[in-house]
């Protein structure tokens, strides 16, 4: 099998990507975004990440009920929910002396969709 190498002048370039109203974007715009991805997605790779918002697609839960589906200490799960929002991905709401944590951002519960469709589907 051979590596693809870098197109030649005779082999057509792939075109950049279409922007929403028909556009291209440019070099620049697609760098940031890529940065942007790359960014969100270390923010998902991790194991204890990917379960909380696994478990935050069905419903909002609490720590305590995170603790329980993920047989992990309190300490551990905050520290994740704490990354989780720090970058945006799960929101949390009080519920008297209880907090209610949750998927805020529509990207996050799509990759996990799909990687639940992809990994855990049967």
């Amino acid at each position: 099998m051979t590596r693809p190498g870098p197109a030649t002048d005779d082999e057509p370039r792939p075109a950049p990507p279409d922007t929403p109203d028909g556009g291209q974007i440019s070099a620049a715009d697609m760098m940031d975004r890529a940065t942007e991805a790359a960014a969100f997605m270390k923010a998902l790779a991790h194991e204890g990440r990917m379960m909380i918002l696994c478990h935050l697609s069905d419903g909002e839960k609490t720590v305590s009920e995170l603790e329980q589906l993920l047989g992990q200490r309190q300490a551990a799960v905050s520290q994740q929910l704490a990354r989780l929002r720090a970058e945006g991905l799960v929101s949390c709401r009080r519920d008297g002396k209880a907090r209610q944590y949750s998927v805020s951002d529509p990207r996050a519960a799509e990759v996990v969709g799909l990687m639940y469709r992809l990994f855990c589907a049967g």
